[in-house]
């Protein structure tokens, strides 16, 4: 059996934002006023990017993982900001906001730790 990795919380909330950005972008291409959801679908496909490459990153313990959670905690608020104003109306972009904004607390989390962990 694997031990937990030391990033685990941040893995796994990085991996929840990914689903949850693809879902978001995806429902939003079938919405009736599609073309008002272009910086949503535009930023989730980003945010998806983003975590998808940190959880690259941290898995393989790279020496750049703080700088990529960094980066994919600042992309992750940007979205959450973004599906937060169609969240009243789009169960999916309050439910990706929200796994945004839990990603981007995990790895502001994570940042914290590298960067005691090379000080």
């Amino acid at each position: 059996m694997m031990n937990q990795h030391p990033y685990q919380a941040c893995l796994e909330a990085c991996q929840a934002c990914v689903v949850a950005c693809d879902q978001c972008a995806e429902a939003c291409l079938y919405e009736p006023e599609v073309s008002m959801l272009t910086d949503c679908i535009r930023l989730d496909r980003e945010c998806a990017r983003i975590c998808s490459m940190a959880v690259h990153f941290m898995a393989s313990n790279s020496r750049y993982t703080g700088s990529v959670c960094e980066l994919c905690a600042r992309i992750c608020e940007d979205c959450a900001a973004e599906c937060e104003k169609h969240a009243d109306k789009h169960e999916h972009c309050r439910l990706c906001a929200e796994a945004c904004r839990r990603c981007a607390d995990e790895c502001r989390a994570m940042v914290d730790l590298t960067d005691v962990a090379h000080s």
